[in-house]
């Protein structure tokens, strides 16, 4: 009872500022707590200017860091808010006012039980980014190399976790009283911003991330990832290699240093894929602030946490629909979905394809620099609620990605399109993980997976027989390895491969 008392005197706050900002839209569409709605509206009643999703940006970031985590979340679910007002959201910038050095210099003292001037030989005090969870300091470390030191903001935990509690009390509220938004998966979607906040503030996590990256491309000149100084990173401060460079949103600068925008764009959408579709691990900011042009044209990642992660099937079927949707297949787009479940198997597919055919279309029929990927997405999942599509946590965290890629990509090179230049690494990718021998491959692998698991399985059936499980004595004694086994077994599992090897070869 107190938890809800307390969140609800919070929501109606909240309510009074989204009023005063003239957002309340996102309430009023839930259609809960139409009180606190009204209640809102009373105690601030005035007209805003900008377009809802501008006003609902200014809103969500006056309420503070939590609330420009949710927008940010809700910047992915145009299926809730609409194109227009996600689009928007897309822009909230994660800035905050910095907070005094001296509170960055005891944070860091703090975390290593050293003064900072033994940790290095000078320290800014003037941060040089301010986000909602942490800020970042210039640095000289003792042995004279130049890092940027990342520290969380004093109290912020503390601050999230109230917030978070709220959050989430109105998922629980929306999937309780209204049963037909369960399958947007409110409560899933909180704690997936949940987890990705508890990420966020423990910087350690954050430093293995982005020395996982750097593993992946080890072997690539083209993107460069800073090295972790992980002597002077702890779960509230992280100290990793200084990046110089131009912003990549800033065309004219590399113009002038002489970069070619499009061939830049190139080594961007590769990096992307790469991370995406080859590894399923990806930097999921990839924002302006956070992507720069080094002087050999090579670019540079900074600010790791947020990550996603894709598994292998999820990977596949995501390329298999982009190569449905480029070649017009749409009845094969449709398939995609089912395959992969996404869409309950008692709907029709012909219905479908004609509900894919009403997307691709429309966006696929523009100038080759207008198609947007990430807004096919977006209009797919709204179009598949008709088709109780249920959310996919994992896609929106991916359409998000690929919204801010796209958006920073035509302000590099207006007249391309970052996903025809990955074109060739998609048909590379397609004819190394979807032809017939990878088919098999991973058939075989499957089958490897059973075969070392038999054993295991037969020595727990044996287990149950000594617990009482009714077998037949010869059965218990097969089990155990007698002298008859399973004379069977060999032709089983022959049959078995025959049968693999015939479907992948049909």
């Amino acid at each position: 009872m107190f938890r809800s008392l307390r969140n609800l005197a919070r929501l109606i706050a909240i309510a009074r500022l989204l009023a005063a900002h003239d957002a309340l839209f996102p309430l009023e569409t839930l259609g809960i707590w139409p009180g606190a709605v009204t209640l809102g509206r009373w105690l601030r009643r005035r007209r805003s200017a900008g377009r809802p999703g501008q006003r609902l940006a200014r809103a969500l970031h006056q309420a503070g860091p939590s609330f420009i985590k949710l927008g940010q979340a809700l910047s992915t679910r145009s299926d809730l808010l609409g194109d227009d007002i996600v689009a928007d959201l897309t822009n909230l910038q994660d800035r905050l006012p910095p907070f005094p050095g001296a509170e960055a210099r005891a944070a860091i003292e703090a975390e290593f039980g050293q003064p900072v001037d033994a940790l290095f030989a000078s320290f800014d005090d003037t941060a040089i980014a301010a986000a909602s969870i942490a800020q970042v300091h210039f640095a000289v470390t003792t042995d004279g190399r130049e890092v940027a030191v990342k520290v969380l903001r004093p109290g912020i935990e503390a601050a999230f976790a109230g917030d978070l509690d709220l959050f989430m009390w109105v998922a629980e509220t929306i999937e309780r009283t209204r049963p037909a938004l369960r399958r947007l998966k409110p409560v899933a979607t909180v704690k997936t911003v949940a987890e990705t906040v508890a990420q966020e503030m423990d910087l350690r996590l954050e430093a293995a991330a982005a020395a996982e990256l750097a593993e992946h491309f080890a072997d690539d000149e083209t993107f460069y990832i800073p090295a972790v100084d992980w002597q002077r990173t702890g779960r509230r401060v992280l100290t990793t290699e200084r990046v110089a460079g131009i912003a990549l949103n800033d065309r004219e600068a590399l113009i002038a240093a002489g970069h070619d925008p499009l061939a830049i764009l190139g080594v961007a959408a590769r990096a992307i894929f790469r991370q995406v579709f080859r590894d399923g691990f990806f930097h999921a900011d990839l924002h302006p602030g956070n992507l720069f042009v080094r002087a050999d044209g090579s670019l540079a990642a900074v600010d790791f946490g947020i990550m996603g992660r894709l598994e292998k099937p999820t990977r596949r079927h995501l390329v298999e629909l982009l190569v449905a949707f480029l070649a017009g297949d749409y009845r094969r787009a449709a398939e995609v979905h089912f395959e992969a479940g996404w869409i309950p198997t008692d709907k029709s597919v012909d219905a479908f394809t004609q509900a894919c055919r009403s997307i691709g279309a429309p966006i696929l029929d523009r100038p080759q620099n207008e198609i947007s990927i990430a807004r096919l997405l977006a209009q797919l999942f709204r179009i598949a609620e008709t088709f109780d599509m249920e959310t996919q946590p994992q896609l929106l965290l991916l359409q998000k990605t690929m919204l801010v890629a796209e958006g920073t990509g035509r302000l590099l090179a207006p007249d391309a399109n970052m996903w025809l230049l990955a074109r060739p690494l998609i048909e590379e990718w397609v004819a190394d993980n979807l032809g017939p021998e990878t088919r098999l491959r991973d058939a075989v692998g499957t089958l490897g997976t059973i075969l070392e698991r038999l054993p295991s399985l037969i020595e727990r059936l044996s287990d149950l027989a000594d617990s009482g499980l009714p077998l037949h004595p010869d059965s218990v004694e097969a089990l155990r390895g007698g002298s008859n086994g399973f004379p069977w077994l060999p032709f089983l599992l022959g049959g078995l491969v025959v049968l693999v090897v015939a479907l992948l070869l049909y």
